[in-house]
């Protein structure tokens, strides 16, 4: 019995610093490009990459991450996806919802043959996002 109380000790004491890890993370973007669906349905083409320098922040203490634009962007993380990596491309996923009660899904992708250049993705059912994004921490 005296066994069982440590190993549930133990348990609870790992996983409760394990949630007290979750960190800060600011990225600074350089450009955004978008792309929207037509009235057939229809996804058009990437527009060109404009200049956009803003922060994008991922608060893993609250699940959110906060776009710093003109008019501040807030996503609630409602579910972390699992890592896919292959020989091209590192990419990070979470289900999210923003502040106007859209789901969307944000894509943290990591491009591995192109010196690991990072882009954040906000896709939405009908517009896509993508920022070119460097890490600041």
């Amino acid at each position: 019995m005296k066994s069982l109380r440590y190993i549930l000790l133990f348990a609870f004491l790992c996983l409760g610093f394990q949630k007290t890890s979750a960190q800060v993370y600011r990225f600074k973007t350089s450009s955004l490009s978008v792309m929207d669906r037509n009235e057939k349905g229809a996804w058009s083409k990437w527009s060109d990459f404009v200049k956009a320098e803003i922060v994008i922040t991922l608060d893993g203490k609250k699940d959110r991450f906060i776009v710093n634009s003109k008019e501040l962007q807030l996503y609630k993380i409602d579910a972390y996806l699992e890592k896919i990596s292959n020989e091209n491309d590192d990419t990070l996923g979470f289900n999210c919802t923003d502040n106007e009660g859209e789901k969307c899904v944000i894509l943290i992708v990591t491009r591995k043959k192109e010196g690991n250049r990072m882009q954040f993705y906000i896709n939405y059912n009908d517009l896509k996002m993508v920022y070119n994004i460097y890490n600041t921490n």
